[in-house]
């Protein structure tokens, strides 16, 4: 399993990149919400 993590500062478009990952069929967990 590959496992990444995507870092940055605010409005650096980590959410678009999670949003990409997920339609693409990754598991996506959101920092932010746990």
């Amino acid at each position: 399993m590959l496992t990444v993590a995507v870092t940055g500062g605010i409005g650096s478009g980590k959410s678009l990149v999670g949003d990409y990952l997920e339609a693409l069929g990754a598991i996506v967990i959101d920092s932010d919400q746990l």
